[in-house]
């Protein structure tokens, strides 16, 4: 230090020699600043090749975070010096600033945290002090408590970041004898890195130690006790603070790490506030969980409709994936195609996701086509998010998020950005349209998107300036979503994918039994309108044709295995079903027993094409754009079957006979006369001009009185009350058509 320096510091007023010293070298300074000014005046005009050339920026800093488990055991060390030897080659950047390299203590809290081995932990310490880390910028993040001999690795990083309410101490408490050659290593460390002071790591091993802080003239020192005694004696020191007495372990707050001692460099209590100390953006902290070896990648497809049955056996299958052995899978794909289903499905299995340990197991999430509605919380909710530039992300789905279940949504949204230590506003408007997010901004030039709520819940609110309203009523194309930070790679396929991640080979699917596979064919659109058509067209032969054939088993056949599918697939449920029945129930009525078209025809026909259409849907009414366009396929699906029946039935029934072989297996075709003749059971043609008295009323149908004969008659569409007076206008068949008179017109 010099002499005005540590004057100014310490607040004495500085000695005449040195005061003259100072102000020597500050003229001599002054005037080479002065000629340096005069010779740039004595420039030629025009830039010059130094002032024209264009110095590239330089690349920002790159950050790699390598999780620590505790306690450090078995093959810990080994692991982790792997993975730091990957980060290293990985990381070569000419020009670029030294890459950090994130140590983070992941401890679960538990009983045996704190009993790391004294080796292992002895070899991380070593190599993090090594001359191989000499151009990487080591910081150790503690996001709880560190105890036991982990703390001989945090030692040894440059950097300690440390949440306010955890502990850094306490190393040798499983220790019941400690030995030189401890002590040696943890002073040896401390020396090199100066993160804490050796006399205080000392305390933190042996508790037979205590350790004082003394302040001597302006400078705090740290002592053991019987250094303590004997500056205390000699009159040298104007402040004494015991850390640790005799018989305990030094182990220090956060807080005090930071504010009291000055050991931690920044205080954050999740990595959203670790990236903020580290003036680092959104997102540019990695982890590789491949342990510095290949990826070992499977693919899980997320299509369709969601539901409980497809997430449960994605979840079965995953875990299946995760827990077998040898080599377990290190890198899960789910790739999305869907407009969502079910909210509670969908949050199942997103939380499933969020809750998968980093450290493990990487899930990268890639939208081809749509993530839509509740199924962009399945998106989010991986690792990373890889899109096409023109697939949607959020916005309207399959179905509407109501006011009673937004309470429930947003406690589970928030629950999964805690796990993720991620914001919660930008996905939650995903699935809810009413929620108005903006886009902040702070001084470093941080981007964020908050609502009003989560705004409050920051730190420091003030510091962030409101920008522009988040346009996501629609939901977000991959471009934007990019641009939001939401997607972390665009990609046009599978294949380019795994070049991002450098994966071998193709992403083997989990692929589901031969039911799963039916199921997902049968209830496809075409496969749907197919079973539709043939349904309709053999009902329609059904009924044409006297008695029940093979046109009737067809026809329920295809009608059963429509409904089926699309139960197992979670767009059908027991309402349509029961809509089904009725509507038919309803059409035998009015076919067998109240012959016309009456409330029954028509109210049975409208309850048989809803519970087709509702059965291709998972909502009842159609609320936003998505659901009024599934609305209109699914109506075009049902009405495309019935009219190409009706048209191929006409097209068979008008061609077949003739054709050269099938004329062979098909009557000749009768004339009307002879169809009507060989019809009827009777000829009631002698009673056309007759007149006679209805004996019930005829609605349209009923029964009249003709001399001694009662017959069935029917009208043409009105209701004669009994007792009326009609007129046989026209028999054909067995039909025997009537319409009433006037008793005064009789003759």
């Amino acid at each position: 230090m010099y002499p005005f320096q540590n004057n100014r510091i310490s607040g004495q007023r500085l000695r005449w020699p040195e005061l003259t010293a100072w102000r020597r070298g500050t003229t001599i300074m002054l005037a080479l600043a002065v000629l340096s000014l005069l010779a740039a005046d004595d420039t030629p005009d025009g830039p010059t090749p130094s002032t024209s050339t264009v110095v590239p920026k330089p690349p920002p800093a790159v950050a790699r975070l390598i999780p620590v488990p505790l306690p450090i055991t078995g093959n810990a060390d080994t692991n982790i010096k792997r993975m730091i030897d990957q980060m290293i080659e990985s990381t070569k950047v000419q020009g670029a600033p030294r890459p950090i390299l994130i140590l983070e203590f992941r401890s679960s809290g538990g009983d045996g945290s704190d009993a790391s081995e004294f080796e292992r932990s002895l070899s991380i310490a070593r190599y993090l002090t090594s001359d191989r880390l000499d151009d990487v910028r080591t910081v150790a993040y503690l996001p709880r408590s560190v105890r036991g001999h982990a703390v001989l690795a945090v030692l040894a990083c440059e950097e300690i970041i440390i949440a306010p309410d955890a502990e850094l101490g306490s190393a040798g408490v499983n220790e019941a004898h400690v030995d030189e050659a401890m002590r040696s290593s943890y002073r040896e460390i401390a020396e090199r890195r100066q993160t804490i002071r050796p006399v205080v790591a000392l305390g933190m091993l042996d508790k037979d130690l205590a350790v004082s802080r003394v302040k001597v003239l302006d400078e705090f020192r740290y002592v053991f006790e019987d250094e303590a005694k004997a500056l205390k004696e000699r009159g040298e020191v104007t402040q004494v603070d015991a850390i640790v007495a005799a018989g305990d372990l030094i182990s220090i707050t956060g807080s005090d790490l930071r504010l009291k001692y000055g050991f931690a460099n920044h205080l954050a209590s999740d990595r959203k506030e670790l990236l903020a100390a580290l003036e680092l953006s959104s997102g540019a902290l990695e982890q590789d969980p491949s342990l510095g070896e290949k990826w070992r990648a499977i693919r899980v497809d997320v299509s369709g409709v969601i539901n409980a049955k497809n997430v449960n056996w994605i979840l079965k299958s995953t875990k299946e994936q995760l827990t077998r052995t040898p080599d377990p899978i290190n890198f899960v794909c789910v790739d999305i195609d869907s407009a969502g289903g079910s909210l509670v499905d969908s949050l199942r299995l997103a939380s499933d996701l969020a809750g998968l340990d980093p450290a493990q197991v990487r899930t990268v999430a890639f939208v081809e086509t749509q993530a839509r509605g509740d199924a962009a919380l399945i998106a989010w909710a991986c690792n990373q998010l890889v899109m096409k530039d023109d697939a949607i992300l959020g916005g309207p789905g399959a179905v509407n998020v109501g006011s009673r279940e937004l309470p429930e949504l947003k406690k589970a949204v928030r629950a999964i950005a805690i796990e993720t230590q991620r914001d919660w506003s930008l996905p939650m408007a995903l699935v809810d349209n009413n929620l108005e997010v903006h886009r902040h901004t702070n001084s470093r030039g941080d981007t964020r998107y908050f609502c009003e709520e989560e705004l409050a819940e920051q730190a420091d609110p003030t510091q962030w300036t409101k920008g522009d309203a988040m346009d996501i009523e629609r939901g977000l194309s991959g471009a934007n979503a990019s641009s939001a930070g939401l997607a972390r790679h665009l990609a046009s396929s599978l294949a380019e994918l795994r070049q991002l991640y450098q994966i071998e080979g193709e992403l083997e699917g989990v692929e589901p039994n031969w039911a799963h596979l039916a199921i997902e064919q049968l209830s496809s659109p075409q496969i749907a309108g197919t079973l539709l058509f043939i349904a309709w067209f053999a009902l329609i032969i059904e009924v044409s044709q006297p008695g029940i054939g093979v046109g009737g088993f067809v026809s329920a056949l295809c009608f059963i295995l429509f409904f089926w599918s699309n139960f197992l697939n979670g767009t059908a449920a027991w309402l349509e079903g029961l809509l089904f029945v009725a509507g038919v129930v309803s059409l035998v009525v009015e076919v067998f027993v109240l012959p016309g078209f009456g409330i029954f025809g028509f109210g049975g026909a409208c309850l048989v094409v809803a519970s087709l259409v509702l059965a291709s849907q998972t909502f009842i009414v159609p609320r936003n754009s998505y659901q009024f366009e599934q609305f209109a396929n699914s109506l075009m699906m049902v009405a495309a079957g019935l009219v190409g029946a009706f048209v191929s039935l006409l097209t068979v029934r008008k061609y077949l006979p003739d054709a050269p072989i099938f004329k062979r297996l098909m009557l000749a075709r009768p004339d009307e006369g002879e169809l009507e003749e060989r019809e009827s059971l009777a000829d009631y043609r002698h009673l056309i001009g007759k007149r006679g008295k209805t004996i019930t009323q005829l609605t349209p149908s009923g029964k009249a009185r003709f001399g001694d004969d009662d017959v069935d008659v029917i009208s043409d569409g009105e209701v004669v009350p009994r007792g009326s007076h009609v007129l046989v206008a026209d028999v054909r068949g067995n039909r025997i058509l009537v319409q009433p008179v006037d008793e005064g017109a009789r003759t």
